[in-house]
């Protein structure tokens, strides 16, 4: 008997370490939790390390490739919890735990940046306006040799050979329609005044469907292309994370979008042109375009879905009294609000 209580007490010691050391899940997804090789670094990961410190608890961290796995060594209590940008749901709720906010977020879209300049080119360059300015060149040039014509041998202007009248005519005609001429180079002939004249008026016109093209093209444009808000999706190609609350949003609206289990797959398609918006969390697709995607992402200003992240703990843990004290302690004492300048620039 003594003896089956001094092993008892051996391993008793043993037993209670094993159980001090907490394992808590991660995944990447910047700047909350970022892991690069042995190195785990972020918003989250910092908040849960100040945690730690002021309740003296052992920990490790575990670090998965997916946020569902993440959620499911939760769920299942195969660990003792799991940070990253964990939105708080009623569905995740019912399969967890979750400690007091951390961070307050909402979906937003993403879409590519383009300068305006850049928009108005691709516009102009097009086949149709090709053919306009061709047929405008042509029609002025003619002009300009018919002129040649009726005023061979009664303008100086015009009292050259052909070949050598060519572009001095399609000059005369090209300042006719835009300056209104030349005064020192007022036609003579009637027949060269009268086509003159004609010549003017239908220009007029010719100008005025010229640019209603020009206009109607860059608004159809921008009707086409421009994404300003949630109902201008329809139709585009949207991209966001399988198993995210913004795959559930945009199902919810109808919108059929293309889903990705990997954030950087998600990233890497939206870089390469296959994506015309993201749909996602707010502080993630801000990171991204200020850093990877800076100069060809931009965000949209409206935040659709107000979110708060939390940390996630298995259901029933003892430990969720504990760290909400704890994270209530660190917003009293500002390392809260320090924590986030460090990461986001400010306190809010």
């Amino acid at each position: 008997m003594r003896l089956i209580l001094t092993l008892l007490l051996l391993l008793l010691p043993v037993s209670s370490r094993a159980q001090d050391t907490l394992t808590i899940a991660t995944v990447n997804r910047a700047p909350f939790a970022m892991i690069e090789g042995e190195k785990i670094t972020g918003f989250s990961v910092d908040l849960w390390q100040m945690v730690a410190e002021q309740l003296a608890l052992e920990f490790e961290f575990r670090t998965v490739d997916t946020f569902a796995q993440m959620l499911e060594l939760v769920s299942s209590g195969a660990v003792d919890g799991a940070i990253a940008n964990i939105s708080v749901t009623a569905e995740r709720e019912a399969q967890m735990d979750f400690t007091q906010p951390i961070f307050d977020s909402g979906l937003q879209i993403m879409v590519p940046f383009e300068e305006s300049s850049s928009s108005v080119i691709a516009v102009l360059v097009t086949r149709d306006i090709a053919y306009a300015m061709l047929a405008a060149a042509a029609l002025l040039f003619g002009g300009g040799m018919l002129m040649w014509v009726f005023e061979r041998g009664r303008s100086e202007y015009f009292n050259r050979p052909a070949r050598d009248a060519m572009f001095p005519a399609f000059w005369w005609a090209l300042n006719l329609v835009v300056n209104g001429g030349f005064e020192e180079r007022m036609p003579n002939s009637r027949p060269g005044r009268f086509f003159a004249v004609l010549l003017v008026i239908g220009s007029l016109f010719f100008v005025s469907i010229f640019v209603a093209k020009i206009t109607a093209a860059m608004t159809v444009d921008a009707l086409q292309n421009s994404i300003d808000s949630l109902a201008d999706l329809e139709g585009k190609r949207i991209g966001t994370v399988e198993g995210s609350t913004a795959s559930v949003f945009l199902r919810s609206r109808d919108l059929q979008y293309i889903g990705l289990q990997d954030l950087d797959e998600l990233f890497n398609l939206f870089g390469e042109g296959a994506l015309d918006a993201v749909v996602f969390d707010k502080p993630i697709l801000a990171y991204y375009a200020a850093n990877k995607g800076r100069g060809e992402a931009r965000l949209l200003d409206r935040t659709f879905k107000p979110e708060n992240y939390a940390m996630a703990l298995p259901t029933g843990s003892p430990l969720r009294e504990q760290i909400d004290q704890s994270l209530l302690k660190i917003r009293e004492d500002g390392s809260y609000d320090s924590l986030r300048a460090k990461w986001f620039g400010s306190a809010r």
